[in-house]
């Protein structure tokens, strides 16, 4: 039996150092970016215009 993952990257630009990630919760659809520097790094859900977060209503049930 596959296991299915939750988290499902949908945007990645790396360089040498540092690197940025958007990554979907395939249960709620919330979108999160993930930022990393050096041995560094960071996770918080995107938000749209009014401080509510980004939802991707297309994911997989």
């Amino acid at each position: 039996m596959k296991k299915e993952k939750r988290f499902e990257v949908v945007y990645q630009e790396n360089n040498f150092i540092s690197g940025e990630i958007i990554l979907v919760d395939q249960k709620t659809g919330v979108n999160y970016l993930f930022v990393q520097s050096g041995y560094a790094g960071g996770l918080t859900p995107l938000l749209d215009e009014y401080g509510k977060p980004v939802i991707t209503r297309n994911i997989r049930e």
